[in-house]
């Protein structure tokens, strides 16, 4: 009895470090979003440069959390930088449906974005 206690207690302090460390990369990737927004209107930057920056930003904060995850959690390291990035990029294919941006994220790029926000992720609990 004492055990399933324990676990449960362990499952909930998971749950609240990805939710918390979730919320911690949509306010960074928000930030690093609003600077982009500044370079782009000061330099007047490429699009591609921008389509680049947007891809690096994803992969920047999902390698950063899955990192923070897995210093955080310390078993399974990979597993939670994986699922953190998968969190990450199905909020950011709803928001993006939702908005109305579906060819930002949806479409021809969906496996490709996936791939880069779950495998930054998964990258950045391996090496924590």
């Amino acid at each position: 009895m004492r055990q399933q206690l324990l676990d449960k207690e362990s499952v909930n302090g998971k749950i609240l470090v990805m939710l918390g460390l979730l919320v911690f990369a949509y306010v960074l990737t928000g930030a690093l979003l609003l600077g982009l927004a500044f370079l782009l209107y000061k330099f007047r930057l490429d699009e591609k440069i921008v389509n680049i920056a947007v891809i690096v930003i994803y992969v920047l904060v999902t390698f950063l959390t899955g990192f923070l995850a897995g210093k955080k959690l310390k078993v399974r390291k990979f597993l939670w930088g994986f699922l953190l990035g998968a969190g990450y990029f199905v909020i950011l294919a709803v928001v993006s449906m939702i908005a109305g941006q579906q060819e930002t994220v949806v479409g021809s790029h969906l496996l490709t974005t996936f791939m880069l926000c779950a495998g930054g992720g998964m990258l950045g609990g391996m090496l924590s």
